[in-house]
């Protein structure tokens, strides 16, 4: 498989392991609360003086990119967004590009605790040249719908459904990533009529089949807490894969990366992740009639390689394997976007080779 390369120049200091960030995540908030009770004195009012950065003490001494200065929340090329109040679901923020006429709509299903533009912005502009664009923000994710009610993963793919029959779109092809994988399959089964092809990327059938991911996904409740922390997104993210060299062409957008992953509403996060750990999919299998690829990233340590090659085992899938760990639709983003695009190729008839 060819592999454009990344020009990389900044590496990151030594990571932790998830039971390291588990173990220590409640002192961390301890400590968030203590060093975030020091004030900055006050400024004059009328004085020209910068704002200071919201990041605490503990969060600059946690990043393992803190010589990177977040910098103004300017975002990457995207596609036009749009608010639509889609009937019985809500008002939903979905990202849209037209693509050339006569071919089948993308579907682009984000994961957890990311946004549409977090996962998919590196492939947003070679899918636009292929493919009309539709990329929403999940509920609590993102822009996403705000819901009284408790976060679903069928919720999710229900709102997915409603979003195409109000646009008038009849069948697309869905891209799931990571909990996106879970939505793609509820769509794929419980709305087949709209499904023409489906690409799952590091996902899996099930979430809690060991011990140890049982034991994670139990102290969701901590998540929902430590999202209100800079320190605590720091060492989500290391949880959530790491935390891998990054391309400065990526580091230069940091300031609206984090500004992005702020979006989300921790608590609706927090049942996200729950909603996760109960998820099976073994039972819809079967009710999964078009053609599907999945793309096994085989450095994964939070969905195992193992665990997406029993995915695609299941469905009879074409298997196309990226050697990125679970962030690698951002961190190594134009590679992993070639290897969509192939997957999306093989699932689609009316796709370019």
């Amino acid at each position: 498989m060819r592999q454009d390369r990344l020009v990389t120049s900044r590496a990151p200091r030594k990571g932790v392991s998830p039971w390291s960030v588990l173990v220590g995540g409640l002192g961390v908030l301890l400590a968030g609360v203590a060093l975030r009770r020091r004030t900055a004195p006050p400024v004059p009012v009328g004085l020209d003086v910068p704002a200071p950065f919201r990041a605490s003490a503990l969060a600059r001494r946690l990043d393992p990119y803190r010589e990177v200065p977040s910098g103004d929340p300017i975002p990457p090329p995207l596609p036009r967004g749009e608010i639509v109040d889609v009937p019985g679901r809500g008002e939903m923020f979905v990202r849209r590009a037209d693509g050339p006429a006569g071919a089948t709509p993308v579907l682009l299903l984000h994961g957890w605790m990311a946004s549409a533009d977090l996962n998919f912005f590196a492939l947003y502009d070679d899918l636009a040249q292929r493919h009309p664009i539709l990329a929403p923000d999940h509920r609590g994710h993102g822009r996403g719908i705000r819901d009284a009610r408790r976060f679903t993963l069928e919720a999710c793919a229900d709102d997915a459904a409603a979003l195409l029959g109000h646009l008038g779109i009849p069948k697309v092809v869905a891209v799931g990533y990571s909990m996106g994988g879970p939505i793609a399959m509820l769509f794929a089964a419980r709305h087949p009529d709209l499904l023409s092809g489906l690409v799952l990327e590091a996902t899996g059938l099930e979430w809690s089949g060991t011990r140890r991911e049982r034991f994670i996904w139990r102290l969701m409740w901590l998540v929902g807490v430590m999202l209100r922390w800079d320190a605590s997104r720091i060492l989500l993210v290391r949880l959530n894969g790491g935390a891998p060299q990054v391309p400065d062409e990526m580091l230069r957008y940091r300031g609206w990366l984090e500004g992005e992953f702020r979006r989300g509403d921790p608590s609706d996060l927090a049942q996200a992740g729950r909603a996760l750990g109960r998820f099976d999919g073994r039972m819809l299998a079967a009710r999964i009639g078009v053609p599907v690829a999945v793309v096994i990233t085989t450095k994964d340590e939070l969905v195992l390689p193992s665990k997406q090659r029993e995915l695609a085992t299941l469905l009879d899938a074409r298997i196309f394997e990226f050697p990125g760990d679970h962030l690698s639709a951002g961190v190594q983003g134009r590679d992993f976007a070639a290897v969509t695009l192939r997957a999306i190729a093989a699932v689609s008839p009316n796709a370019d080779a």
